[in-house]
């Protein structure tokens, strides 16, 4: 049974060297979208939500998480494109940028709430580590 699932799964296996790039651009997308989308809608709403918690520090941190979302999301895009030291770097530096914004998103705005409310969240949070361990070889 086992061997019939792979055969027929065996026509994928073409796209194998490829494969890492369906999570590296929908990961990079999905920061890009959201770290432009706070300035182009502006980053005092943002900004405001988050000096509920911190007080006057609430913008300065937001235009910080804005930033750290665009770098991280531009990040992960460019260091596939190289398999060194440099690509190894920019992909592991993506998944650190992402890695305080994911945790900040998670404690502060989901936890507590059901499941389905973090399980995404979670996710992009697993694939900011997989990008620091693995570097560019995804």
């Amino acid at each position: 049974m086992f061997k019939t699932i792979n055969s027929i799964f065996g026509i994928l296996t073409p796209l194998q060297p490829i494969a890492g790039w369906f999570i590296r651009l929908s990961w990079g997308a999905t920061f890009l979208y959201h770290g432009t989308g706070k300035f182009i809608n502006g980053i005092e709403g943002f900004g405001t939500g988050l000096s509920e918690v911190f007080g006057e520090l609430g913008l300065p941190i937001a235009v910080l998480v804005a930033v750290a979302e665009i770098l991280a999301g531009a990040g992960a895009i460019v260091g596939g494109f190289r398999k060194d030291d440099f690509g190894n770097a920019v992909t592991r530096l993506a998944g650190l940028a992402a890695f305080p914004v994911m945790i900040g998103a998670i404690v502060l705005v989901r936890w507590g709430g059901a499941w389905n409310d973090m399980e995404f969240d979670v996710l992009l949070l697993a694939i900011a580590i997989y990008f620091m361990i693995r570097g560019s070889d995804v």
